[in-house]
């Protein structure tokens, strides 16, 4: 049996929502009665939703042990197809309440540490003062993991680095490139740097104590690989630290640390020098999906996102932009 067929069919047909709700709960809980109080109904309700649905697909979508529920290959099948459409249905909902203009409305936003304390902290204050009754929520993480959640419907917009766009998004979602920025060493050591000198080369960082972020930071793989291109190997103080900690680190006399251009917005006790040999750059892009048409609330996010980057870049010599505002 085709499942998705059966499963696009039996939605045209019915379009039960709470079934997929109930459906999609007890995939991520893996048991009946937490998600039956996380949903507010009763444990036998919710059997008969799921029971309702696999009758309707014709394939059985859990295997039900004592104290163990799993997903079958069915269920796993319809699992992404059952959250795109709950998505795609919230935003129909917030858009039709946005038609009445941008009195009310939804916008879910995500984007890296790094810029959520500059361009989006700018962009998000901006925003909530021209629209104070729009929804918003911040989803902060690594470009991967929101790339990814783009793709599943869970965030509207997205400020990713660009270079770990991953191929397999890209055919679904559309990124506008926004600006160019040089990761900078920073340190409040006077003797850490040359009071004269305006760059340092990672073989004079590499003896200098150093702050390095976690794993997942995007910024930690580039700097590990440049390390490793020149036979360095930094001397590291203190890993494993995200961005708000690193910060307050070097502030602190800790160390040094490699981080983007725009962090030092607004942190004028903190000193820094261009990288040379090699510089580093990234490049920064705003995405969302290619086939949902974005809300009025959140091409207005958009727009000014760009526009904030734009004077972002304009006043930075570190940042080189890549596209003007709309």
């Amino acid at each position: 049996m085709n499942y998705l067929s059966g499963f696009n069919a039996y939605m045209l047909s019915i379009m039960n929502f709470s079934q997929l709700e109930a459906f999609l709960t007890v995939a991520r809980t893996g048991h009946f009665t937490k998600a039956a109080a996380q949903l507010h109904v009763a444990q036998p309700t919710l059997s008969r939703q799921i029971s309702m649905l696999e009758g309707e697909l014709g394939s059985t979508l859990f295997n039900r042990a004592r104290g163990n529920i799993t997903l079958t290959a069915a269920g796993e099948m319809l699992l992404p197809v059952a959250s795109r459409i709950l998505a795609d249905a919230e935003y129909i909902q917030f858009q039709m309440q946005e038609m009445a203009g941008l009195r009310q409305g939804r916008v879910r936003l995500g984007a890296p540490p790094s810029m959520c304390i500059s361009v989006i902290a700018e962009a998000v204050g901006q925003y909530h003062l021209n629209y104070p009754g729009v929804d918003l929520s911040l989803d902060e993480s690594g470009s991967h993991r929101l790339l990814s959640e783009l793709v599943a419907g869970r965030l509207d917009l997205a400020v990713v680095v660009a270079s770990e766009h991953d191929p397999a998004s890209a055919d679904s979602l559309t990124h506008t490139p926004l600006f160019v920025e040089e990761l900078v060493v920073i340190s409040t050591v006077s003797e850490h740097f040359a009071e004269h000198d305006k760059e340092l080369s990672l073989a004079a960082l590499a003896d200098i104590p150093q702050i390095v972020f976690s794993d997942s930071y995007d910024l930690r793989a580039a700097t590990t690989k440049a390390y490793w291109q020149r036979s360095l190997a930094p001397n590291v103080v203190l890993k494993g630290v995200e961005m708000d900690a690193v910060l307050r680190f070097v502030e602190k006399g800790l160390g040094a640390a490699i981080v983007p251009a725009t962090v030092l917005l607004d942190r004028p006790s903190l000193k820094s020098r261009r990288l040379i040999d090699p510089s580093l750059t990234r490049t920064i892009a705003i995405a969302h999906r290619k086939d949902v048409e974005l809300s009025r609330a959140a091409s207005a996010m958009h727009q000014l996102i760009v526009s904030t980057a734009t004077t972002l870049a304009y006043q930075n010599s570190t940042m080189r932009m890549l596209t003007a505002a709309s």
